[in-house]
């Protein structure tokens, strides 16, 4: 997929920023895409500190373009189906309440995006709250997201295949423990 989209970003010309802008906004709005190769194909096309800012830009519009199209999208139903707590919780906040849970959401590494987007649609969260949050909270998330795939991309392919092995054991055995 990364080559796919590197190809298409260097079709894109002068226009690349624009056209990775509008993916990630794209995988925003499906919101069960993750963003993974997104980021690792705009390090590489851009640079590592570039690609990392196009990554929170784009990351960032397509949250408040998905927040928008949720929020009216979603009137017509009564309650999210999530389950998380802090997702639960974060429907009844508004104000400084609700930006330190959507600030902590993004943060965590394996909290769903889209989820806490949608979630926060749901809420009482106000567009401005709902956009610094988001924003804050996806800069560290990103950062660690860019190091981790720059990183990847770095090692040979044995390692890369030790290494998704691993991750994908470790990812098994956490799903079979919570079962």
């Amino acid at each position: 997929m990364e080559e796919k989209l590197l190809h298409l970003l260097e079709q894109s010309g002068l226009f690349a920023i624009l056209v990775s802008l509008m993916i990630n906004t794209l995988v925003s709005i499906i919101g069960v895409l993750p963003s993974v190769f997104v980021t690792a194909t705009n390090l590489v096309f851009f640079g590592v500190f570039n690609g990392l800012l196009i990554s929170i830009i784009g990351e960032s519009i397509g949250a408040v373009i998905s927040f928008i199209l949720y929020r009216k999208g979603i009137n017509k139903w009564k309650r999210p189906f999530v389950l998380h707590p802090k997702l639960l919780k974060l429907k009844e906040l508004e104000g400084s309440d609700a930006f330190w849970i959507i600030v902590s959401l993004r943060i965590l590494p394996f909290m769903s995006s889209g989820l806490v987007t949608f979630t926060s649609a749901f809420s009482k969260v106000s567009l401005g709250t709902f956009t610094l949050a988001s924003t804050i909270g996806k800069i560290p998330a990103l950062i660690f997201e860019a190091g981790a795939v720059y990183g990847f991309m770095q090692v040979n392919l044995i390692w890369k295949i030790v290494i998704s092995i691993l991750l994908i054991s470790i990812i098994i055995l956490i799903w079979k423990v919570k079962k």
